[in-house]
């Protein structure tokens, strides 16, 4: 099994994060946002910073046999806590186990429902829905949102919600 971690994003060179963030196939999935560069990068890791110094929140990138794929974390949203992972598409087989990792963390920090927005662009996603306690439309940062609300207790039981 490939080595999976979650790494602190000041224990990676920002400039890494430029090739994953700047790629057509994750931008897609994203709300509209200017390329990175290397200034643009290092804000943006100093606003995750500040993100993962809140209670409750967490935000890490996440390396795979020592290489960068992405980053995730439990961040606050206009609902409450929401939960958001970005990886490469050449890594997207480990989302299910990024998934877990952020629903326990979610439980250690005492959050009983956590949120994922996803862009009006992307498809329902049918094992989102069977997960889900609710699912509905949400409108924020200027843009439209399928949200969907998990319960943290009943994914962490196993009860073919997550």
């Amino acid at each position: 099994m490939r080595k999976l971690q979650y790494v602190p994003l000041d224990e990676i060179e920002s400039d890494k994060f430029i090739p994953i963030l700047n790629k057509a196939s994750t931008r897609k999935h994203l709300i509209t946002h200017d390329a990175f560069d290397s200034d643009l990068a290092k804000k943006w890791i100093r606003d995750k910073l500040d993100i993962d110094a809140l209670e409750g929140c967490i935000v890490r990138a996440i390396t795979v046999d020592d290489e960068l794929v992405g980053w995730c974390g439990i961040q606050l949203s206009e609902l409450g806590h929401e939960i958001a992972i970005v990886i490469d598409d050449r890594s997207w087989g480990i989302g299910k186990r990024v998934f877990r990792s952020l629903i326990s963390w979610a439980d250690d920090f005492g959050h009983e429902v956590v949120y994922i927005h996803l862009l009006h662009t992307r498809p329902e996603y049918e094992f989102l829905r069977k997960k889900s306690q609710r699912v509905f439309p949400t409108e924020m940062i200027g843009d439209r949102f399928t949200t969907y609300e998990l319960n943290v207790a009943d994914c962490l039981a196993g009860k073919d919600k997550c």
